[in-house]
C-alpha cells in the first residue's frame, strides 16, 4: 500500500472513530484520550499515521490493563489540515469528550491556533514534531525537536562534512519556517556566511508548481561554491518538489537537499530512486539497530496488519510522551492536569534508539540528532549520530531571546524568564 493509499484508508478510519466518539463504545469508567491529527487535506499524508500510531499506544496499554484500573478509549476528530478548525476540534475533545490529554498537531500553525483552548481549559497536548521553539507552554509538552536538536545540528554537519558555502532555506510558508530559517540565517551568519550566500524562499501548503523554484536554486548553486538546500517544506509539496529536483538532473552530490518534515512515511508516497543520497536530520530512522526498536516496529505491523509498514520519528515522538504521560498519571494517582504537570517533569523512558529521554523543566526532552542519507528503499542510512541533547526552548542564537529560559517548576514557574531582569515574560518574543 503506498503512502498516498494509507493516508486514503487513514481517512475512513478516522471518520469511523470520530462518529464512535458520539456513541462510546467503552463504558462510562473509561479514560478518553484525545487525537487530534489532520486525516484530510495537505497535511494528511503526514499526520494519518500518527493518528495509527495513537490507536496502537492505547490498544498496547489496554492489553497491560489499561491506566488507573480503567480502559483508555480512544476519541479521534479529523481537523483537516484546517488550521482554525484544528481549535474548534480541541475544544470539542477537552469540553464536550472530557478527554484527559490529547496528542496531536504537527503543523506549528496548527498548535498556535490550539494554545489558546489549551490554557483557557487548562488540559495537556503532546505534540510530537520538530518545530521552531520560541515558545514554552504550561499546558504544553514538546517531544520533537527543538531548533538545537535539529536545525543547528544539520547545519553544522554540512558545513564539516560536505564544505558547504551557499545555503537555499526553502520552507513552507508558515511560523515553523520563518522563525527556523530566522534561526539558521542568525546563526550562518554569525559562522562567517555573507548575506548573498544565503537564499530564502517560501511556497504556499500544497505548492505542486516548482519548475521556477528549482531552476533557480541550479542557477544560485552555480556560482563555484557548494550549496546545500535546506528545506523545512512540508506536507504534500515534498512530492513535486523532489521530483522537479530530479527532473532538472540536480543530484545529492551536486546540491544536497537536508529535509526536517520529510521521513520514511512521506517517501512511502513516490520514487525514491533520484532522492538517493539527500539527507534528513531527525531524533529517530526506522534503519536505527536495537532491540527497542526491532520490538516496536514488529509490533506496530502485526497491529497494523501490514508487514510492509514504516515508522518514522514523530511516531517516536508519540511513544516517547504517551509513555511519559502513562507514568505521570500513575505517579499522580490521578488524570488531573495539574497533578499530571507536576508529576511528568523529571521522568524517563527509553527511547527507540537505545537512549533514555527525560522530560526537562523546560516541557522538552532529551533526544539523539542523527542525519541520515535516502537510500533507493525509501530508508535512511544513519551517517552522524549525536549523544543526548537536551531540548532549547528559546535560541541562543537570537539576540532577543538569548537571556530567555522555560522552567515551569518552582519558584520560577514560567515558560519565557528573563534571566538578566529576573522577571517572567520580559523581553521575550
Amino acid at each position: 500500500m503506498t503512502g498516498i493509499n494509507r493516508v486514503m484508508a487513514g481517512v475512513g478510519l478516522g471518520v469511523a472513530m470520530t462518529l464512535g466518539a458520539i456513541v462510546p463504545a467503552f463504558s462510562q469508567e473509561t479514560i478518553k484520550v484525545g487525537i487530534l491529527h489532520s486525516l484530510s487535506g495537505t497535511m494528511a499524508i503526514s499526520e494519518t499515521t500518527l493518528k495509527d500510531t495513537m490507536l496502537f499506544l492505547i490498544d498496547q496499554q489496554n492489553k497491560k490493563g489499561g491506566l488507573l484500573g480503567k480502559q483508555l478509549e480512544a476519541v479521534v476528530v479529523d481537523p483537516a489540515s484546517d488550521w482554525p478548525l484544528f481549535a474548534e476540534k480541541a475544544r470539542e475533545l477537552i469540553d464536550v469528550n472530557k478527554v484527559a490529554a490529547v496528542f496531536g498537531c504537527w503543523t506549528s500553525v496548527s498548535r498556535k491556533s490550539v494554545l489558546p483552548v489549551f490554557k483557557e481549559l487548562n488540559s495537556i497536548l503532546f505534540y510530537p514534531v520538530q518545530y521552531e521553539g520560541e515558545e514554552s507552554e504550561r499546558n504544553v509538552f514538546y517531544t520533537g525537536a527543538a531548533p538545537n536538536q535539529q536545525a543547528i545540528p544539520a547545519v553544522d554537519y554540512l558545513m564539516a562534512e560536505e564544505g558547504v558555502e551557499r545555503w537555499v532555506l526553502a520552507g513552507t510558508d508558515y511560523v515553523y519556517p520563518q522563525t527556523t530559517n530566522k534561526i539558521l540565517e542568525q546563526y550562518l551568519m554569525d559562522k562567517g556566511v555573507a548575506k548573498e550566500d544565503i537564499m530564502i524562499n517560501y511556497t504556499p501548503f500544497g505548492h505542486s508548481d516548482w519548475q521556477t523554484i528549482v531552476s533557480d536554486i541550479k542557477a544560485f548553486g552555480s556560482a563555484g561554491k557548494k550549496t546545500a538546500v535546506v528545506s523545512t517544506i512540508n506536507g504534500d509539496a515534498n512530492v513535486p518538489f523532489y521530483k522537479e529536483l530530479a527532473n532538472q538532473g540536480i543530484k545529492a552530490e551536486d546540491i544536497p537537499v537536508v529535509a526536517f518534515s520529510v521521513g520514511e512515511e512521506e517517501l512511502a508516497g513516490f520514487d525514491t530512486a533520484p532522492l538517493v543520497g539527500h539527507l534528513a536530520a531527525w531524533n529517530y530512522f526506522q534503519s536505527v539497530d536495537t532491540p527497542e526498536n526491532a520490538a516496536f516496529i514488529a509490533a506496530w505491523r502485526e497491529f497494523i496488519k501490514d508487514p510492509e509498514r514504516v515508522t518514522n520519528d514523530p511516531m517516536e515522538a508519540h511513544v516517547i510522551g504517551f509513555n511519559l504521560w502513562v507514568q505521570a498519571v500513575e505517579k499522580a494517582g490521578t488524570t488531573d492536569t495539574d497533578a499530571v504537570l507536576d508529576a511528568i517533569i523529571g521522568l524517563e523512558t527509553p527511547n527507540l534508539t537505545g537512549g533514555i529521554a527525560k522530560m526537562l523543566p523546560n516541557h522538552h526532552i532529551t533526544k539523539p540528532v542523527l542525519i541520515g542519507e535516502i537510500q533507493a528503499d525509501g530508508q535512511f542510512e544513519v551517517v552522524s549520530a549525536s549523544d543526548l541533547v537536551p531540548g532549547d526552548a528559546w535560541s541562543d542564537f537570537l539576540p532577543e531571546s538569548k537571556m530567555i529560559e522555560a522552567d515551569w517548576t518552582a519558584p520560577i514557574n514560567c515558560g519565557n524568564y528573563n534571566t538578566e531582569t529576573k522577571t517572567c515574560g520580559a523581553g521575550a518574543m
